[in-house]
Parts: C-alpha cells; sequence; structure tokens
C-alpha cells in the first residue's frame, strides 16, 4: 500500500470484487444446458438416450439397430464413510515416481491418489498429500466405463474386473508401466481396461480395449466422470480467504468455464464439445479427464444423494464388427496445478491455477517470480525481489502520488488556519480551500490516478501469492517454514500494522476527528485480519510498505526542504 488513500482503494476494490462474485454467482451467465430428450440422431447410425441418474434397459432405435445409453450417474461401489483406508484385495496398488494409486477391481476406478512429491504436512517424511479419496468427507474419485446398446455387454464403473496382480510398481530404469483389469461378456466380448504411466509426468492414459469375439456387431460408448463431495477445511485460513472448490470446464467455443455445486443443483448440463476437458479443483490442485483433441462428445453434471455431485463426458456410439476390436482413450490427471505441466497436457488445463478476470495481468507476475525464484531458490526472497521490481515499474506513478501526499501535508497548519476563521460554514471553507490549492498549485486528487492504475496490479499479486502451489510448504528463514500457511509467532502481521502506523503519520492527518480515529484503528484491525493470512501474502504486503515508507519519506523531505529554502 503506497499510502492512505491505497489502503481504501483496496478495501474499495476488494468489496466490489465480492460483490461481482457475489452477483455473478447468482445472476451471471450460467453453463448451457439442455432439457431432457428421449432420442437423438447419432453419427453411428444409432440412437442414443439421454443421461439419467439410473439407466433403464436400452432401447431399439427405429431402424433396428442397438441404441447406448450414455452413461451411469447412480451410486457405485464405493467404501462408506469409515471404511478402512488401506488396499485390499479388492483394489490394485500402483506405484510410481509421482503416484501412489489405488485402483478398484470394481469398475476399475481410481479411488485414492497420494501425490508423491508433496508431503501431507510440513515435516512429513512418511505420508504424502492424498488428493482423491472414496470416504466422507472430502470424497472425490474418478470413475470410467462403458455402456453397450442392446444386445450387447460392457462393463461400467460398477462392474468387477480380473487382475493379474494386486500391487505394481515403476521399477528403477524404467520409464513406462501399464497395468490391466480384464472384462469377458459369455458372448466373447473381452475389454482390457488399461492404465498407462509414464515416468515424470502426471499424464495417465485410460484405455478401454473392446475385442469383440461375439457373432454380432457390438454398439457402446466410453464414459469418464468425476465424483466430489464439497470441500470441509477447518483452517482458520479457509474461513479468511476465498478458494474455489468445484467443476470447471473446457472448450474451444467459451474456453474456460467454472459450473460450481450451484449450478450443477439448479440444472444438468448437457453440451456437445469437441477435445476439450473435464475437471473438479481444489486449492492447489486438479482432478481432470482429458478427452481426444479430434473427439466430439458431450460434457454432462448430476447430483447424487448425499451432496455428491458429478461432472462428466461421454463419448459417441460406436459399432466393432464381429471379429474386430476398438480402443476408447482418455487423459487423466490428478496433480497439482503446475501451470507449465498442466499447459503442455492440454490446452486451458493451466487456467485451473485461477486469477479469474485478472490472470492477462497475473500470469505473466507468476512468470517474472518463478524465473527469479530459479536463481535466488528462496520463494520468500523472490517474493522480496518481485514486490522490489514492481516498486521500481512503478516509482514514477507513485512519487506523483507522494508529491501530492507531502504538499497536502506542508498545507496542513494553514487548512487548520482556514477551518478556524470560517468554523461551520462549510461552503466559504471549501471555497478558501480551493483558491488555497490554486494559489498553490496543488491537485488535491492528484495521487488518486497513480494509485488506481497500481491497483490491478497488486490484486494480481495477491492471486498469485494464494493460487501458486509452488508456495505451499515453502520455506522462507527462521520460524516462516511454510509461505502457504500463517505466521505462528504472527510477527510479520504485527510489522505490517507498525509500517501502517508509520504510513499514517507521513500522510496528512484528516480534517474530521472522526475520520482520524477511523484511521488510527485501520492498523489494528488489519493487523488481526492479515494475522491468518499465509505469511507469503503478509511477507509482500510488508515489504511493500517497508519500500513506500522510504520512497514516501524521501520524497516528503525533499518537498519540505524545499519549501523551507524558499
Amino acid at each position: 500500500m503506497d499510502n492512505l488513500r491505497l489502503i481504501l482503494f483496496f478495501a474499495l476494490a476488494f468489496i466490489l470484487m465480492m460483490l461481482w462474485q457475489a452477483w455473478d454467482k447468482d445472476y451471471g451467465g450460467k453453463p448451457q444446458t439442455a432439457a431432457p430428450t428421449e432420442m437423438s440422431s447419432d453419427k453411428a447410425g444409432t440412437t442414443t438416450s439421454v443421461p439419467r441418474a439410473i439407466p433403464s434397459a436400452p432401447t431399439p432405435a427405429a431402424n433396428g439397430q442397438p441404441s447406448a445409453v450414455p452413461l451411469i450417474t447412480a451410486d457405485s461401489a464405493l467404501p462408506m464413510a469409515g471404511a478402512e483406508s488401506q488396499p485390499t484385495a479388492a483394489s490394485v496398488t500402483v506405484r510410481t515416481d509421482l503416484y501412489t494409486m489405488e485402483i478398484g477391481t470394481v469398475g476399475g476406478n481410481v479411488l485414492k491418489v497420494f501425490l508423491n512429491e508433496y508431503p501431507a504436512s510440513l515435516g512429513d517424511q512418511e505420508n504424502s498429500f492424498q488428493l482423491m479419496k472414496p470416504e466422507i468427507p472430502n470424497l472425490f474419485v474418478a470413475q470410467s466405463g462403458l455402456i453397450a446398446g442392446e444386445g450387447s455387454a460392457a462393463p461400467s464403473h460398477e462392474t468387477p474386473y480380473r487382475v493379474n496382480s494386486h500391487s505394481y510398481r515403476l521399477e528403477s530404469g524404467a520409464d513406462q508401466l501399464s497395468v490391466d483389469l480384464y472384462w469377458t461378456s459369455p458372448e466373447g466380448v473381452k475389454v482390457t481396461k488399461r492404465f498407462n504411466y509414464q515416468r515424470g509426468s502426471y499424464l495417465v492414459t485410460v484405455q478401454h480395449i473392446v475385442e469383440n469375439g461375439s457373432g454380432q456387431p457390438w454398439v457402446g460408448r466410453e464414459y469418464r466422470q468425476l465424483m466430489r463431495t464439497p470441500a470441509v477445511d477447518d483452517s482458520a485460513a479457509s474461513k479468511v480467504l476465498y478458494t474455489y472448490t468445484g467443476g470447471a470446464i473446457y472448450s474451444g467455443e467459451k474456453k474456460y468455464e467454472k459450473i460450481d455445486f450451484d449450478d450443477m443443483q439448479e440444472s444438468k448440463l448437457s453440451r456437445e464439445v469437441k477435445g476439450g476437458w473435464i475437471a473438479m479443483l481444489q486449492h492447489y490442485f486438479v482432478g481432470a479427464w482429458i478427452p481426444p483433441a479430434d473427439q466430439t462428445g458431450t460434457f454432462y453434471t448430476n447430483v447424487l444423494p448425499g451432496e455428491r455431485y458429478v461432472l462428466g463426458a461421454y463419448t459417441p456410439a460406436l459399432t466393432v464388427d464381429k471379429g474386430t476390436s476398438h480402443t476408447f482413450s482418455s487423459g487423466f490427471v490428478a496433480s497439482p496445478k503446475l501451470q507449465d505441466e498442466l499447459k503442455a497436457i492440454s490446452t486451458g488445463l493451466d487456467l485451473t491455477v485461477d486469477y479469474g478476470w485478472l490472470t492477462v495481468i497475473a500470469q505473466p507476475i507468476f512468470w517474472l517470480l518463478k524465473q527469479i525464484q530459479g536463481v535466488v531458490v528462496n520463494w520468500g526472497v523472490a517474493i522480496i525481489l518481485l514486490t522490489l521490481l514492481i516498486k521500481v515499474l512503478f516509482y514514477k506513478l507513485s512519487e506523483a502520488s507522494y508529491k501530492s501526499m507531502a504538499n497536502m501535508r506542508r498545507m496542513t497548519p494553514r487548512i487548520q488556519a482556514l477551518k478556524d476563521r470560517f468554523g461551520e460554514d462549510k461552503t466559504r471553507l471549501n471555497a478558501a480551500m480551493m483558491e488555497l490549492y490554486k494559489k498553490e498549485k496543488i491537485n488535491p486528487l492528484g495521487g488518486c490516478l497513480p494509485i488506481v492504475v497500481q491497483i490491478p496490479v497488486f490484486i494480481s499479486l495477491y492471486w498469485v501469492l494464494l493460487e501458486s502451489v509452488e508456495l505451499r510448504q515453502a520455506p522462507f528463514i527462521f520460524w516462516i517454514q511454510d509461505l502457504s500457511t500463517k505466521d505462528p509467532y504472527f510477527v510479520l502481521p504485527l510489522i505490517m500494522g507498525i509500517s501502517m502506523f508509520i504510513q499514517q503519520k507521513l500522510n496528512p492527518a484528516p480534517p474530521d476527528p472522526m475520520q482520524a480515529k477511523i484511521m488510527m484503528a485501520l492498523p489494528v484491525v488489519f493487523t488481526v485480519f492479515f494475522a491468518f493470512f499465509p505469511s507469503g501474502l503478509v511477507l509482500y504486503w510488508v515489504t511493500n510498505n517497508v519500500l513506500s515508507i522510504a520512497q514516501q519519506w524521501h520524497i516528503t523531505r525533499q518537498i519540505e526542504n524545499a519549501a523551507a529554502r524558499a
């Protein structure tokens, strides 16, 4: 914050931002939805039915060809709350360099995902952060399967598979690992569900390989869906800071769109999309299904009992002739929000690092912060240096603001004299003050525009520091070992409050006694408020305040010395 007016501008900006978020949530544009229809034409010559909460039996189309029910969104065979969290014979555990993943033998669903490079808590060398789990609270699983048309059979996300082993590991020196699950129908249709892992990549390729050994054509489609419950977070920071938990989709036409749980409650999404992706987001982490870029499918949502929200995608129905095979393929990601890695996996997936409407400013700021950290290693030092660079960039704008404040401060005794002279006559007092400003060539609003120009940059930096998973458990110095959590001893918030108090002393006192008391209370209010902010954010504010004090003190001294010599 550059000065007192910057504090007020920021307060107003945050209030407007919160009002905009509330308005957009209630009245903003919602994702396109389609009313259910019983039948629709399909390019494969079959007829498809609309997504239902529980599928009915497939219905023959008018042309005599079998139709495919697009998806199942009924409850899957998942452990209930309190179920044993250790791997059982009903699951397959896969260990790679990045993942420890548990795949259920029922449905081949991704039930648990542990991220090996991210400790569950600071200093925990044994337990990795768990992104996905099949228990409440914070249930989060990935499901996929096939739906067959009339006269055909296929495994859904509720169908048992056979496995050759219950444990797989990406061995040292190996770059790839494949894990297969098997299903065979009485008619001779074989399906292999294959998970392909690549060393150093969070992208998992999930395939359904259909081999039609029956005596008739097989008709069906693949679906993939993410199911989760609302996030439960009892940390103090979660009660102060807003971070988004919910769905998001990406399409070539509408780009990045959030679909929160309220949207899903209001209406069901049903939209044809070419390529794109679907995702469930939470602070720092994301789970996503990525259809082939050249495939046109349908994105959908559903709400199940127990506050379980489903976001999915299904393919067009196709026919696999007898004696032939076909492979359905999708990308699956459960990972930290690392922008470069996500961008390389799929177009727009890096936008899950959500900077809101200031993305165009925030992304270059994050790039610069990352470049600085690559040199100095320490993220805290990088924040300090980035703040210094931004102050240098806006030095001239800040200088204009500080000169205006210094001149106003110099006029304080004369303004007080005018108040004493005119008393309660506000009209004559204001006219006299304007005459004084005109005579001394002072613009009382001269410092406002420079501040307004800087506000988008400061808010962008706020979102960068809040959203960047790179700051999670990143140490700074001494007692601050995690820049993403509050200062354990509240040292930085106290320093910030003191710096705000010093800034106020450099500014002219408000003419109204009540305003002066309110301004004197602001450092205390902001200190309490920032006490629960991530220490990386508070470090930025402290650095910015200290640099602002130095610049303002220097400019004020120059103007006062010049006035004394005149």
